[in-house]
């Protein structure tokens, strides 16, 4: 890696002020549309491309920039079995979730978190499935955010030459600043911010791997040493049980899309069904570029950098050493604050997803039964500098797992929770609310026995979200039909939600 130049820190410190400088703006506007709506749901007047880049921003972490083409800079074109996955569960998300969810939620008196959908959704005056789904928020939002924060860390401390001490300090900047442009601004500034930092990953993606093609083009590239199944889709070159684990667990990823809080939240946001479908396009383009782009990042960086990174052990870092080399030291800089937008993008939306169940659903609910919407929204703030104070504290642990171990375990304890609960709930005039708890507490608990009961067995090839997401599905459906069959006004809440959706689709 090249020296610190001081083009690159200005690159970084430009970026962090343009995102608080967007959270200090909607901070200003919110004394004008103060509300517990307003702040965690934007008013339900998101516009289709920034909900859509929003979603796809705040779903992409760090992992798209130094996960996925660092495990296919090293090992090939095995390994991309989970963006064919996270891209087919993206789109049938937008297809199929997007627009039933904005829909039934505000059938569901006008429900600003997913657990208070899911309990307005019964007509419920029961709190347990709020209180427990956000209890489950936020624990699992305090290790996915801590992914986010040790990202930052790791690019600083790779990019500027950092010790242990150096990197801690980088992480906690990094988490000052996404707590204070979420605190000031809410739902607004999470969604404008991850708009324009879903434009720079796009960016990035597009030009590092071009740039590198034509210097290869140039004779200017490598000869690396790759395996004889580099190019296979297939990690082991046939069709075995190491191959199939491999397919089954990359598309088990998709799953995800069906139960991530603050991708769901996305949906509730966006104002109208013309917005749904500009959204629908522009997220599912927009989520197939980057993983596309991030694929061949790894495969050109092979033949561009050579094997050094792989003999060294820091694959993760391919994209890193592509921009430093290809461009000069401002552009370079610019590039790789696209690292710092997929980390910050998604650990704002945690921080936001996790801080509206507590203060909705737990705050409101049970605390301060009449707290006004100001005093709900406070709350609200006050809990993203708690759960950011959390995440930060286990991304400085020695023995925290990597960046994509944590992604890993949060995005299969969701989408096992909560994915077969909110399919159900949108598509199951018959589903009951005793099949959602059970449901959700199933899914998790299966989820993950599987990841750490069966760690050191063969069962651990299979990613731990299949088996959790089934047996989730699988109890919601029994439990229901061997319980009493929802009220009458139960009922009518769902067909009225039916009924919004023909008439959106007759007036578009």
């Amino acid at each position: 890696m090249k020296d610190v130049n001081v083009y690159e820190i200005a690159a970084f410190i430009v970026y962090f002020c343009l995102v608080l400088g967007v959270g200090i703006f909607f901070f200003i506007r919110s004394k004008k549309e103060a509300g517990e709506k307003s702040y965690f749901l934007g008013g339900r007047n998101m516009s289709g491309a920034v909900a859509a880049l929003s979603a796809g921003a705040s779903d992409m972490s760090a992992w798209v920039l130094m996960g996925l083409p660092g495990a296919i800079f090293l090992l090939g074109l095995g390994q991309i079995w989970i963006s064919v996955g996270l891209f087919i569960g993206t789109a049938l998300a937008w297809l199929f979730i997007a627009p039933r969810l904005r829909t039934f939620s505000i059938a569901a008196k006008d429900s600003i978190t997913i657990p208070q959908y899911l309990t307005n959704r019964f007509c419920s005056e029961n709190k347990a499935l709020q209180i427990a789904s956000a209890l489950v928020f936020i624990i699992v939002y305090c290790i996915y955010s801590a992914s986010s924060i040790s990202a930052c860390g790791d690019l600083f401390k790779t990019l500027f030459k950092l010790d242990d001490s150096g990197r801690t300090v980088a992480m906690v900047v990094a988490a000052i600043i996404i707590v204070l442009y979420t605190f000031l601004g809410g739902f607004n500034a999470v969604c404008w911010t991850d708009f324009f930092q879903g434009l720079l990953m796009l960016a990035a993606l597009m030009i590092v791997p071009i740039v590198a093609a034509v210097m290869i083009n140039a004779g200017k590239g490598a000869s690396p040493s790759l395996e004889a199944n580099y190019y296979n889709i297939l990690s082991s070159g046939k069709f075995d049980r190491a191959s199939i684990m491999d397919i089954l667990s990359g598309l088990g990823w998709g799953l995800g899309y069906f139960g991530m809080p603050h991708i769901l939240i996305r949906y509730m946001s966006i104002k109208s069904k013309k917005e749904m479908n500009r959204s629908r396009i522009i997220g599912t383009t927009w989520t197939f570029l980057i993983l596309a782009m991030a694929s061949v990042v790894g495969l050109v960086g092979r033949q561009y950098i050579g094997d050094a990174l792989a003999i060294s052990g820091e694959k993760q870092m391919i994209f890193i050493e592509m921009g430093t080399r290809l461009f000069p030291a401002l552009l370079a800089g610019i590039l790789l604050s696209a690292i710092l937008a997929a980390s910050m993008s998604t650990a704002d939306s945690q921080l936001l997803a996790s801080s509206s169940a507590f203060s909705s659903d737990i705050y409101k609910s049970v605390v301060r039964k009449n707290a006004s919407d100001r005093e709900v929204m406070w709350a609200g703030r006050f809990v993203v500098v708690f759960i950011c104070a959390v995440a930060l504290t286990i991304a400085i642990l020695p023995n925290t797992g990597g960046i994509m171990e944590l992604v890993s375990d949060a995005w299969a304890a969701f989408g096992s929770a909560f994915g077969p609960v909110i399919i159900l709930s949108l598509y199951w005039k018959r589903f009951n609310y005793a099949g959602a708890v059970s449901g959700v507490i199933s899914g998790f608990l299966v989820d993950a026995v599987w990841r750490y009961g069966f760690h050191n067995t063969a069962l651990a090839d299979l990613y731990e979200i299949i088996p959790g997401f089934v047996v989730g599905m699988i109890v919601s459906i029994v439990v229901t039909l061997a319980t009493a069959k929802p009220s009458e006004e139960v009922e009518k809440l769902f067909d009225r939600g039916v009924s919004i959706l023909k008439s959106d689709e007759e007036n578009a």
